[in-house]
């Protein structure tokens, strides 16, 4: 396999949507990934399932698109005789990622403490709301109270009365990409010292990492900000315009971008020096969207857009999915992809965002049915007998797809 991560092997003990996002990734760059379900089945299974609208044969859009790459094997994590099961395949692996709620790794022996003393090379993921410590740290969290803590919701919107979240749930993805990133880090520190460590990874801490210099502009201004809608607080024009079939962004952050856009928009208004500058063109910001919103109402997006790039003006359609997941760009980045269902039909999905010069394969196996590589698992990798397999499946310890 010709994937950077080819030789790693992940336990995914993930579900919803951050520790899947994560273990996907990781399986994307060719970590071998087991993911380890209930015997009922990971919850994010039935989500959608039986939408007609949002699945295929019986497996939902979470699930189709988080768990491609994967195998599936089912075992009881609270039976002793699952559990050291659990345990033989952390002795084969490198990585054990979860995202539990805080404490429950603990209650289940699942810990870094506990399987350090089985693989000291183990490297365990935690992915929570509020990390493993600290006086919420217990707290329940989806990504939608990752997003109200961490800030991003004060400033998104048009106003202050009415907070917005992403539209997008970036509180979980969030989550999912910097645990990727611990996790690669410590594969790396390994190398040297020979030892495994835990990764401790706060949806919160996420979020407020991602307000960045925001968050410095606070601490240096005392000021806490507030939604703009989509302008900006330093460039105009900087914001969305309305055309005659859709809508468009039109980005100047500097006085040649203003004077490429004169020669496209020709408006006489904006030929008064004092738009040469920036202090200007904020000063009557307001007048300059009202002004361009209504010259670029008079023609459609694509034309503006036609125009723009030919002056090197930064802008963008503002793309629906269709028109997003249409794009030559798009898809000559080979960003989207067949998600294949095991029964062999197919839908499409996002593919992988990371691509490399000399590792460069991208391949998507088809998200497992449930318990599809019980039987291949632990025969194959953990060398256990028929018979073993078989007493563990009778006494409820395992699962595979013949006892569904």
């Amino acid at each position: 396999m010709n994937k950077p991560l080819s030789g790693i092997r992940v336990i995914d003990l993930t579900h919803m949507l951050s520790g899947p996002y994560c273990a996907m990734l990781l399986a994307d760059l060719g970590a071998e990934t087991i993911k380890v379900e209930p015997l009922q089945g990971e919850g994010t299974r039935k989500l959608l399932a039986s939408d007609p609208k949002n699945s295929l044969d019986g497996m939902g859009a979470y699930y189709i698109t988080l768990n491609r790459n994967k195998q599936s094997i089912c075992i009881d994590l609270k039976s002793d005789e699952g559990k050291q099961v659990f345990y033989d395949l952390v002795k084969e692996s490198d990585v054990v990622v979860n995202n539990f709620g805080a404490g429950v790794p603990d209650r289940l022996g699942i810990d870094y403490n506990t399987l350090s003393k089985i693989n000291p090379r183990i490297i365990t993921c935690s992915i929570t709301g509020f990390g493993s410590s600290g006086p919420k740290f217990k707290r329940p969290a989806f990504d939608q109270v990752a997003q109200a803590m961490g800030g991003g919701m004060s400033i998104t919107g048009i106003d202050q009365e009415n907070p917005v979240r992403a539209g997008i749930p970036i509180g979980d993805l969030g989550g999912g990409m910097f645990a990727v990133m611990g996790i690669q880090s410590a594969i790396i520190e390994r190398v040297t010292s020979g030892k495994g460590q835990d990764v401790d990874i706060s949806m919160l801490d996420c979020q407020i990492s991602m307000l960045n210099y925001m968050a410095t502009m606070h601490f240096l201004s005392g000021e806490n900000p507030y939604p703009i809608g989509n302008s900006h607080f330093v460039h105009v024009p900087y914001n969305t315009f309305q055309t005659s079939d859709g809508f468009v962004v039109i980005a100047v952050i500097t006085d040649n971008f203003w004077k490429n856009l004169n020669e496209v928009v020709k408006c006489p208004e904006f030929e008064d020096s004092k738009y040469d500058g920036q202090p200007g063109r904020w000063a009557d910001r307001d007048f300059i969207n009202a002004k361009l919103n209504e010259i670029l109402s008079q023609n459609t997006s694509a034309y503006w857009i036609e125009q723009l790039e030919a002056k090197r003006i930064p802008c963008a359609p503002v793309n629906n999915l269709s028109q997003a997941l249409s794009d030559e760009q798009v898809l000559h980045r080979n960003m989207v992809v067949d998600l294949k269902h095991p029964d062999g039909k197919s839908t499409k999905g996002p593919g992988n965002p990371i691509k490399f010069s000399r590792t460069d394969e991208e391949s998507f196996s088809p998200a497992p049915v449930l318990g599809q590589d019980t039987q291949t698992v632990l025969s194959e990798l953990l060398q256990m007998s028929q018979e073993r397999i078989n007493s563990l499946v009778e006494s409820g310890a395992i699962k595979g797809t013949s006892n569904e």
